[in-house]
């Protein structure tokens, strides 16, 4: 993603924050900060770590609120990477989006983009008597690191 697509999306979340009567300032924009600079889903303790490193006094519940908050208002959507464990990923407003292969052994996330799947969703959402808003696919299994 661009550096102008990330700042458009840390602008548009802080003023959808805003008009959802959210104060700007402490953990929730700190959190957008940091989110604004991953191409890919992030669990809440990376974040924290982030914050941590970079001298942000930011707690781990507010870091948790604030995803919860920000999920709540559709700008980030929450990807269980492994047992117990999420990442969260920002929503584009675009509605420009990846998949994901995950790793069952190490959780580790590889993002990717199919124009022909893409298509195959849209197909089978028009034989539907829903609205399809929104979708999420995720491939699961052994990543190369770990099938060695």
């Amino acid at each position: 993603m661009s550096t102008a697509t990330r700042q458009s999306w840390e602008g548009f979340a802080l003023d959808a924050l805003q008009d959802a009567g959210y104060r700007r300032g402490g953990a929730r924009t700190a959190v957008i900060e940091a989110l604004a600079k991953h191409d890919c889903a992030v669990t809440a303790l990376d974040l924290e770590e982030e914050l941590r490193d970079r001298d942000v006094a930011v707690g781990r519940a507010s870091v948790y609120r604030a995803l919860e908050q920000l999920e709540q208002l559709g700008l980030v959507q929450r990807i269980e990477v492994c047992r117990g464990t999420a990442g969260f990923e920002r929503v584009d407003p675009t509605g420009h989006h990846h998949h994901h292969a995950i790793c069952r052994d190490c959780g580790r996330m590889v993002p990717f983009e199919d124009k022909s799947l893409e298509q195959a969703l849209d197909k089978v959402a028009g034989t539907m008597s829903f609205d399809v808003t929104e979708h999420d696919v995720v491939l699961r299994g052994r990543c190369d690191r770990c099938t060695r």
